[in-house]
């Protein structure tokens, strides 16, 4: 399986998600720059955290703009594997990929930080590698990452199964309903705050996040032999 791990102007995180494909799942990955205009050839696209565009006016609203997103528009209308972390999820938000929009966080700080996170949907193309309702740890690091939605977008959420994650215990950011990432309604466009990537070896502080990854190549393997 191919990924592509998207690199705008500002991306800090993009290290990590190559590392997470690369040394830790063993698959293909390539950067990608945000003025690419093709994405053929790839299985699954990653929009790693950071600052792009220094996040200037508002997280992700410069970046949603770059040429490469036009691509990864029609990657996720074709049904591929859209993951975006942190900023990211910022990213997939302002372009409209994902509903909602993100505040600061509600303490006005930037929090890094190990929390735990509920698996509240284990049947994501995403997600199959955990038990549903599982706790796993995974690190945060952002200003803002306070999610927020009107109640009728809550409510569609809550009724398409489309909250992933929430957090457990303590809400470090003020997001509704504890919410720490959410698919669109077909399920292949996930976004999150807190960093899958950072948590792919147990020499590092754990390797919860490495059965994301494994899970999303394990669906895409699946779902390529039946086709086949």
């Amino acid at each position: 399986m191919k990924f592509a791990v998207i690199v705008f102007p500002g991306s800090n995180c993009d290290l990590d998600m190559f590392h997470a494909i690369k040394d830790e799942l063993g698959e293909e990955a390539d950067y990608i720059f945000h003025d690419s205009e093709s994405l053929d050839g790839y299985d699954a696209i990653l929009l790693p955290g950071g600052f792009s565009y220094g996040d200037y006016l508002r997280t992700g609203s410069i970046a949603r703009f770059s040429n490469v997103m036009k691509e990864i528009i029609k990657a996720a209308d074709a049904g591929k594997p859209i993951l975006g972390v942190c900023n990211g999820f910022q990213i997939l938000l302002e372009t409209g990929l994902l509903p909602g929009a993100m505040l600061r966080n509600e303490n006005m700080k930037f929090i890094c930080q190990d929390v735990q996170l509920k698996v509240q949907n284990n049947e994501t193309l995403f997600t199959t590698g955990y038990e549903n309702g599982e706790i796993i740890t995974i690190p945060i690091a952002h200003g803002e990452g306070n999610y927020f939605c009107d109640t009728d977008t809550l409510k569609e959420l809550k009724n398409n199964k489309q909250i992933v994650f929430s957090y457990e215990g303590v809400n470090p950011n003020g997001s509704i309903e504890n919410i720490a990432g959410i698919t669109n309604r077909k399920g292949n466009v996930l976004g999150m705050m807190p960093h899958p990537e950072r948590a792919v070896d147990s020499l590092l502080g754990g390797a919860d996040g490495l059965k994301l990854f494994k899970s999303i190549v394990k669906n895409w393997r699946e779902a390529n032999v039946i086709k086949a």
